[in-house]
C-alpha cells in the first residue's frame, strides 16, 4: 500500500501553521508551516511508518476513514 490508498485529512490551525494527517494510521501525521511543506512531510513519515510495520511483519491497516460534509 502506498500514501496514495489512504484518504489525507488537511487543515490550518489558529496560528496558520498545517497539518496533514491518515486518520487511518495512528501517529501518521505531519505539522508544517505551509501546506506544501506538511504533505512532503506526511509521505516521509508514512513511508517510515510502513517500514516499521514491515520491519514487525505486519500489514498497514485499511482505510476506514468516511468523508462527511455536516
Amino acid at each position: 500500500m502506498t500514501l496514495h490508498d489512504y484518504k489525507t485529512v488537511l487543515y490550518r490551525q489558529e496560528d496558520g501553521s498545517w497539518v496533514a494527517e491518515v486518520p487511518a494510521l495512528p501517529g501518521c501525521y505531519a505539522l508544517m508551516p505551509t501546506r506544501e511543506e506538511a504533505l512532503t512531510e506526511l509521505d516521509q513519515v508514512f513511508l517510515m511508518l510502513a517500514e516499521e510495520y514491515r520491519e514487525k511483519g505486519i500489514p498497514l491497516p485499511a482505510d476506514t476513514t468516511e468523508v462527511l460534509h455536516a
